[in-house]
C-alpha cells in the first residue's frame, strides 16, 4: 500500500519594506494512506481521479461518484526536489515508495513521489484569494503569524483570521516591487518576491 499525505497549505517568509528579513515555516499537513491498486499506467498519473476519505486517499475512476479530485501534475521524488506545483493546486499527495501486488510497469514498486491535486468541485483553495493550497500567489491575501512568518488566509474575510495584506504582483528582486509595497513575501518559483499591500 502507498502512503500519501496531503499537504493543505503553507507557511511563508515574509519582512516588512523596513527590510527586515524573512523566514519560512511549516504547516500543519494531514496523513492519509492512498490504496496503490490503480485505473491508469501509473498509480495518480495525470488526468486520474482520487477519492477523499477520512483516513485514506484511494485512486477511482473520473467517472465515479466517489471521484473528488483530480491530478493535474504527477512527479517522482520530493517535492523539494521537483519542480513546483501548479499555481492553483489545491494540495498535494505526497506518496512513498511501496512495493504492492500492483504497480504501473511490473517492477515491484511504485515510486516515492507527489502528486498535485485540483479538487473536482468548488471551493478551491488553490485558487488566487482562496485561502489555501500549497503555493502562495498573486491574488493571495496573509495575516502574521509572528516570528517573522506569515500564512494565507480567504480574502473575503470568511476564514478564522481577517487578511492583513493582498500580494499584488511578484517579481524577481524587492527592488523590483512598487514603491507603495507594505510586506515583501517569498513566493518561490520564476518570480519568488511578493509584493504585498494591506487590504
Amino acid at each position: 500500500m502507498a502512503v500519501a499525505v496531503a499537504v493543505l497549505t503553507g507557511c511563508q517568509g515574509w519582512a516588512g519594506s523596513s527590510g527586515a528579513s524573512g523566514a519560512s515555516g511549516a504547516s500543519g499537513a494531514s496523513e492519509r494512506v492512498a490504496d496503490s491498486t490503480g485505473f491508469g499506467a501509473v498509480f495518480l498519473g495525470v488526468d486520474e481521479c482520487s477519492s477523499f476519505g477520512t483516513a485514506s486517499f484511494t485512486e477511482v475512476s473520473c467517472t465515479s461518484e466517489r471521484a473528488a479530485a483530480r491530478v493535474v501534475a504527477r512527479h517522482d521524488g520530493k517535492v523539494s526536489e521537483g519542480p513546483v506545483c501548479p499555481a492553483t493546486t489545491d494540495f498535494v499527495l505526497h506518496i512513498s515508495e511501496s512495493r504492492p501486488a500492483y504497480d504501473e510497469d511490473g517492477d515491484g514498486t511504485v515510486p516515492r513521489g507527489y502528486a498535485c491535486m485540483r479538487k473536482l468541485q468548488a471551493p478551491h483553495p488553490g485558487d488566487p484569494g482562496g485561502g489555501g493550497g500549497p503555493r502562495t500567489i498573486v491574488g493571495d491575501c496573509v495575516y502574521g503569524t509572528g516570528e517573522g512568518e506569515v500564512r494565507e488566509t480567504s480574502c473575503d474575510g470568511e476564514g478564522r483570521y481577517e487578511p492583513e495584506y493582498e500580494i499584488a504582483s511578484a517579481v524577481g528582486e524587492r527592488t523590483d516591487c512598487p514603491p507603495s509595497t507594505a510586506l515583501y513575501v517569498r513566493l518561490g518559483g520564476n518570480d519568488p518576491v511578493g509584493c504585498a499591500r494591506p487590504v
